[in-house]
């Protein structure tokens, strides 16, 4: 089978990308530019990645989905949320961090488009890199989401497309040890929600990211510094 692979440049993503390659023909990686802070170094990562696996890049501009929300990952008069530690995994703070980073629509809105370049290119999968974690509080990570978004693309597709996710049922830690199977190259992801010349080790993507890597016993990615 052939698919279109949704890259980030960050874990999850990049974990997908390189179990994607075991089990299809990956035709194209795309990363979406929508403006959010970490705009540039989620670039660099995925054209990265895509170069080191030999795979398509295309970077897809929404300056409009910007314009639409205030969102703290757009909008850099708000704070981007800090949890650590324990609240991580505190429900209401969880769902009170997911709220300030939500960005309306975006999941579905990214599946739709990749399942544009899918039908053209003759692909039957859409690959995203979702997770367990995240899916307490991001309806647009669970596997229900998948399901329905696959559901809508048998009527809105000529080939019906299907989303798939191979971390979908996955936790970090999880995510990181089949990565680290795969021999993932860490020192090449972005998962920071900031876009400075390191990931910041302080917002929650880096926390998550940070504490499924110590729970392997496995070096941090060197595009990291931690100030913890």
């Amino acid at each position: 089978m052939k698919s279109i692979v949704l890259l980030s440049g960050g874990l999850d993503s990049a974990v997908c990308l390189a179990y994607g390659l075991t089990e299809t023909k990956v035709e194209l990686a795309l990363t979406f530019n929508y403006g959010q802070r970490s705009a540039t170094r989620e670039i660099q990562a995925a054209a990265a990645l895509a170069n080191y696996y030999g795979v398509k890049h295309r970077v897809i501009d929404l300056p409009w989905l910007a314009e639409i929300t205030t969102t703290s990952l757009v909008n850099e008069e708000e704070n981007i949320p800090e949890p650590m530690g324990p609240e991580l995994d505190y429900i209401p703070t969880a769902k009170a961090t997911a709220a300030a980073v939500w960005v309306p629509n975006r999941n579905g809105l990214f599946v739709n488009i990749a399942a544009c370049f899918a039908e053209t290119l003759n692909c039957q999968l859409v690959v995203a890199g979702f997770n367990r974690e995240e899916a307490a509080t991001f309806p647009d990570n669970t596997p229900e989401f998948v399901t329905a978004a696959s559901t809508a693309m048998a009527y809105s597709t000529a080939n019906q497309v299907k989303v798939v996710s191979f971390t979908n049922r996955l936790n970090k830690k999880e995510i990181v040890a089949l990565g680290h199977r795969l021999g993932v190259p860490w020192d090449l992801i972005w998962s920071c929600y900031h876009g400075g010349d390191k990931m910041c080790g302080r917002c929650e993507s880096c926390q998550r990211m940070m504490r499924a890597f110590t729970s392997q016993g496995l070096d941090l990615p060197a595009t990291l510094v931690y100030n913890g």
